[in-house]
This record gives structure tokens, sequence and C-alpha cells, in this order.
């Protein structure tokens, strides 16, 4: 199940996002941001 969540992020990070976005590496900005938490998270294991 997914859990909405809201959250406050700079612009720059926003932009770099949505060019992740455009080169479809990623299907939206939840996408994104679930990728770099999951990563972080293995990553602190």
């Amino acid at each position: 199940m997914k859990t909405r969540l809201s959250v406050s992020v700079d612009e720059e990070l926003v932009s770099k996002m949505r060019n992740l976005m455009r080169s479809k590496l990623f299907r939206n900005k939840s996408h994104v941001v679930e990728y770099a938490l999951e990563k972080l998270m293995r990553k602190k294991k």
C-alpha cells in the first residue's frame, strides 16, 4: 500500500527531477523519490 507524503524540496532539485523524468528514467516525481530513498536505505545497511 502506498501512503501520500508531502515534502518541501529545493527548486533546483525539482528541476533535476524533471530532467530525469524527461529522459524517461523515471515515470514521475514519486518514482524518483522512492528510488532515492530505497538506494539510501540499502546504503545505510
